[in-house]
Formats: C-alpha cells, structure tokens, sequence
C-alpha cells in the first residue's frame, strides 16, 4: 500500500516538443545572429553564451521530461529513482498566484536542506524549497498539489 503511486506529474509529448522546441530555437537564433551581423566583439561574446546556453537547456530540457514525478504515501519521486522529498519531512506546500513557484505547478517547502537539482521542465531544488512543474499539465499538478495538502492536514500540519 505504501509505495502505491498516489498521483503522477508528467510532460504531454506536445509540451514536451513545442517548450525544447521554443529553447533550440531562441539559440539557433542568437548563435545566427552572432555570426551573421555582430555588433561588436562583446556583443558577439554575449550572443553566442546566450545562445549555446539556450541550446543546452532545450537539450536538457528534452532528457529532463523524459521521466515523471510520482507521489507515494512515503515519499515524492522521480520515475528515474531520484527522491524529491519525503511526505513527512514536507511543512508546507505553497500554490498562491504570486509564489515563485514554476508554471503550471506549486512550490513545496521541506523541513530538512537538500542540494540544488534541477529537471528542466520538470522539477527543480534549491535549499529547503521544491518546485514542481514547467511544461506539465496544470490539471496533474494541482491534483498532486491537493493530494499532498490533504496529507498535511491529515497529519496535522496544517
């Protein structure tokens, strides 16, 4: 029962080929415009790290949302194995219009640090702050964000 998938967050393959889509094209762009009419040596310099750096992420972006993010009784994952955050070490869970929170999804705030990761697209942490979602669905993040919530009050913690 307790390692029972609750609720799953997943990137749409449309959502998937139009936001990786939307990056490699920014940098194809910038990297074009470098070379074809550079304004200065600077601005050269700048348009191709602003570009080769677009053109990272879209491919980052593209193996990032290959996985999913799972919700069990215990624990948040990723379908590649990689624990996002125990449920009972969760304090809150944050999903206002003004959160710096990713689109379409909600912000978690953990009692314990982690180091900083980041999916693309997917997920990302940074100290005792998780946020869920990017190119997902907004109707699977809310359902997991109610999910969770209904978890804490369960619990008492809210």
């Amino acid at each position: 029962m307790s390692n029972d998938i609750l609720a799953t967050i997943e990137a749409s393959a449309a959502r998937r080929v139009m936001g990786t889509a939307m990056l490699g094209l920014t940098g194809a762009l910038l990297v074009y415009v470098a070379f074809s009419a550079p304004p200065s040596p600077a601005w050269l310099v700048f348009l191709l790290v602003v570009g080769a750096a677009a053109l990272w992420l879209a491919v980052r972006m593209w193996q990032a949302t290959t996985h999913r993010i799972e919700l069990t009784a215990e624990e948040l994952r990723c379908s590649d194995g990689q624990l996002i955050a125990r449920v009972e070490d969760i304090e809150a869970i944050d999903r206002g219009f003004f959160a710096f929170k990713p689109s379409n999804g909600f912000l978690i705030r953990t009692g314990t640090p982690g180091g900083r990761t980041w999916m693309p697209g997917l997920w990302w942490r940074s100290g005792r702050r998780i946020g869920i979602g990017g190119v997902t669905p907004g109707s699977q993040g809310k359902a997991m964000s109610e999910i969770l919530a209904a978890m804490l009050v369960q619990r008492g913690q809210i």
